[in-house]
């Protein structure tokens, strides 16, 4: 009986711990931004919804170009954040670091960038995409809901 008892609180122990190795998905990105450091004649936005999904959009005027979709997938049970442009394939990056309000991605084999990394910093969004040597730092501030 003790055995069997034993055999159990060790079942739910690791049970406990698998769940708590689970990693959530960030959701300091749900909102809408806007680029901050961005050229005078664009305003650059990115944008994420509750189900992990995002757009990352420019407008020069009255044109807007759509840049990329953006979502953030559980493959294997390792978070992957996927990056699409237009009229080509998704490509990948595993997250490797992450915690409340920042996570880091890679993908070794893409030509530029090879590093993601996002970060709520004062109530600002600061991505930086990197590769060897070269960097594009982008900071954006949260916009209010629209009504």
């Amino acid at each position: 009986m003790r055995a069997a008892l034993l055999v159990c609180c060790f079942i739910f122990f690791l049970s406990c711990q698998n769940e708590k190795n689970k990693t959530q998905k960030p959701s300091f990105l749900i909102g809408h931004w806007m680029r901050l450091d961005d050229k005078p004649e664009n305003k650059t936005f990115e944008t994420w919804n509750s189900n992990f999904k995002g757009l990352s959009y420019t407008k020069q005027g009255t044109k807007t170009n759509i840049k990329e979709i953006l979502s953030i997938v559980s493959i294997n049970d390792t978070l992957h954040l996927t990056v699409e442009r237009a009229n080509e394939e998704p490509t990948l990056f595993k997250f490797i670091q992450q915690t409340a309000t920042s996570f880091v991605c890679v993908n070794a084999e893409n030509e530029f960038p090879k590093k993601i990394k996002y970060s709520l910093e004062d109530e600002q969004l600061k991505a930086i995409i990197s590769a060897d040597a070269f960097r594009i730092d982008f900071v954006f501030e949260k916009l209010p809901l629209l009504q």
